[in-house]
């Protein structure tokens, strides 16, 4: 059996993207089980949203290409219609992805308390509660702030990528707000850009191709209705395929943030040798017993 993953080391490159999967291999079930129970309502609410979204693009390119019942009050109220379902759309978008960082990292922040056991999803939901509105509100700024460095022509946006890919860690491990987060992770990647972006990349590949992989069957629908229906480009059966298989390629969401997760802690110790005198002071102790009783904040 495979040693548990010890997060509080140093790794190399390699080492980082190869126990990233070890981790998975190693915690499937019970990360699938609170990934299920605490994305699972997102997930499900946005599916239905980009249904309802895809569907009334269809319509409206139907109404254009016939003039059919296409009056000023119709034109408006369509319109108005499209507007709500997408906006209810991104909100739903923005929640899952909130839900999957807060559960991943609540995740990984139980796993290392309890000394490198699998939380059960009642730990994890009482850290996903109290993280869940601080990491949805952070998100939007970083969003934000990423999409104004990559408008001042790309390279800040490039520059600022790995810094930007560990604050959400920083938020949940360490407790922290944004501002530390944001100053913490600019400190941490000094001297260590390179590598560091390096292996977010090779990440960021490998979870574009799994992603892809899901999405192929969406894929090849739009392609045999581009043949056979020439005059609608959006099917019923292309949107919900598709808005099926965009949500659960957010699985492959864990990817990345565990890989960042690992990307801190390297950083972390190469700094500040944190696990390693952890080590030192536990020496000739036992386990220390982890209490059943999910703290309340």
């Amino acid at each position: 059996m495979a040693e548990k993953i010890e997060f509080k080391k140093i790794r190399e490159f390699g080492e980082i993207i190869g126990d990233t999967f070890l981790f998975i291999r190693q915690n499937f079930k019970p990360l699938m089980k609170a990934f299920l129970y605490l994305c699972g309502i997102f997930i499900l609410g946005g599916i239905l949203t980009m249904i309802m979204t895809q569907l009334q693009v269809g319509d409206m390119q139907e109404n254009f290409r016939n003039s059919y019942n296409f009056s000023g009050e119709s034109v408006w109220s369509r319109l108005s219609k499209f507007v709500i379902q997408y906006l209810f759309m991104m909100m739903f978008m923005m929640l899952s992805y909130t839900s999957v960082y807060v559960t991943v990292l609540s995740y990984v922040a139980l796993y290392i308390q309890k000394g490198n056991v699998a939380p059960n999803v009642e730990e994890v939901w009482s850290y996903y509660k109290y993280y869940f509105f601080r990491m949805f509100g952070s998100g939007i700024v970083i969003s934000i702030f990423l999409v104004f460095c990559f408008a001042c022509c790309f390279f800040p946006g490039v520059y600022v990528f790995p810094a930007v890919s560990i604050m959400s860690v920083i938020m949940v491990i360490e407790n922290a707000s944004l501002g530390y987060s944001f100053n913490r992770s600019f400190k941490l990647l000094r001297n260590e850009w390179w590598a560091t972006a390096g292996v977010l990349i090779v990440v960021s590949i490998i979870t574009y191709a799994c992603t892809l992989l899901v999405q192929l069957p969406a894929t090849i629908i739009a392609m045999v209705s581009a043949f056979t229906h020439a005059e609608q480009r959006i099917t019923k059966t292309y949107a919900i395929v598709a808005s099926i298989s965009q949500y659960l390629s957010q699985i492959f969401l864990i990817i990345p943030i565990l890989a960042a997760t690992l990307i801190y802690f390297n950083l972390v110790e190469r700094k500040e040798s944190t696990g390693l005198l952890d080590r030192i002071d536990g020496l000739g102790k036992g386990p220390e017993q982890f209490n059943s009783t999910p703290e309340e904040y």
